[in-house]
């Protein structure tokens, strides 16, 4: 995820203060209604942000600034299509490790 590999997934038992989150959907086919959760190592989720992308193919920057957390999920709670389907060509977490 950090090396730009697409083949590569992300795992990490560090805290990490979430700065970004890019997004990029395919137009038509977008999430309407969004949310980032997030919680530390023995934590529970809990809401961080609620987002509302723009139903078009442009990368997307969707807050700045989290607090720290070993967690995230997104979670789509709608889309901008008719069958609910969502298409997401880019998906970028940025941030730095958390002492």
């Amino acid at each position: 995820m950090f090396d730009s590999n697409e083949e590569a997934c992300w795992n990490s038992d560090q805290p990490v203060r979430v700065s970004e989150l890019k997004v990029q959907f395919q137009g038509g086919f977008s999430g309407k209604t969004c949310k980032l959760e997030g919680c530390p190592k023995d934590g529970d989720l809990a809401k961080i942000i609620d987002f509302y992308p723009e139903d078009s193919s442009s990368l997307q920057i969707s807050f700045n600034e989290a607090p720290t957390v070993h967690r995230l999920k997104i979670v789509f709670e709608n889309s901008a299509d008719f069958f609910g389907r969502i298409i997401v060509y880019s998906l970028d977490i940025l941030g730095e490790r958390a002492l």
